[in-house]
Parts: structure tokens; sequence; C-alpha cells
């Protein structure tokens, strides 16, 4: 299966957490934080979204930095996904 967004939407895919701190310390599971970075998977097409036109900054592969508390998390295939509109994605990493 694939998943194909519309509009402005963006499919991520999220980073692992860091198993360790910097220190050497390692984590378990329920310590962990969930990452704000992802990977690109999709991009939709953009077009007119509340009558203004969108035209999509980010393409696949990308990585970005995501607002905490966006988008709608999607399992497929026993993979996770979150579904986000381009405007909650903050920033590219580079």
């Amino acid at each position: 299966m694939k998943l194909v967004p519309l509009s402005d939407r963006v499919v991520l895919k999220q980073v692992e957490a860091e198993e360790t701190t910097k220190s050497g310390i390692i984590l378990t599971s329920a310590a962990q934080e969930k990452p704000q970075e992802a990977e690109v998977i999709a991009v939709g097409p953009g077009g007119m979204v509340d009558g203004k036109e969108v035209t999509m900054q980010v393409k696949v592969g990308q990585k970005v930095i995501y607002s905490k508390y966006a988008g709608t998390e999607v399992k497929l295939d026993g993979e996770e996904y979150i579904i986000v509109r381009q405007n909650d994605i903050l920033a590219v990493v580079e």
C-alpha cells in the first residue's frame, strides 16, 4: 500500500528516538522522548487551500522538524506515519 496525501498534506516517518544520552546512559523506551524530527515520505500537490494558493516547499527524502502536537498518526503495513499540513512543518534539516 502507498499513502498519497491530498492538498497541502505531507506524510512523515518519524526518526528513531535516541537510546543513549550523550554521556552514555541507556534510556528505557518509557524514558525516551519522541523526536520531532522526521523524514518526508510523500508530498501532496498543493493547490488552493482556504482560498489561498499553496506551493509545496518540502520534497520527498528531506528531514524536517514538525510542530509537537501536529498531525494525525497512521499505522499502515506495520509502519507508523504522521500526516501533517505543510504549515505544521517548522524547518528543514540540512
